[in-house]
């Protein structure tokens, strides 16, 4: 699954440093594929600046998020949040966010 801030957010920021695939944003913030990972070299199409998912709140981007997996044993997001607004969003299966992770973060010299 990956994890979605509900309503509840306090705008804190709290979540947004301790994310390691940088899908957490500042609620109005553009946001890329490419940020705080190894895409920028892979795609051009991962650089091209996307809207806001949220204006008023933080917010996850969905594709970007792995719930930590291959990073920690729980969603950092989740374990921070001081009133509990990151919460399971859609599901995907461990092999799933192993591969986006995989993903995000594989250099390779192309």
């Amino acid at each position: 699954m990956s994890i979605k801030i509900t309503e509840d957010c306090i705008n804190c920021g709290a979540c947004e440093p301790e994310c390691p695939n940088h899908a957490i944003y500042e609620g109005g913030k553009t946001w890329k594929m490419s940020d705080g990972n190894s895409l920028f070299h892979k795609n051009e199409d991962y650089n091209i600046p996307q809207e806001p998912k949220k204006k008023d709140t933080y917010f996850i981007v969905s594709e970007k998020c792995t719930e930590c997996i291959g990073f920690y044993e729980e969603p950092q997001c989740i374990m921070i949040c001081p009133v509990n607004c990151c919460i399971l969003d859609m599901y995907e299966t461990k092999e799933e966010l192993i591969n986006k992770k995989n993903l995000l973060h594989t250099h390779h010299n192309e």
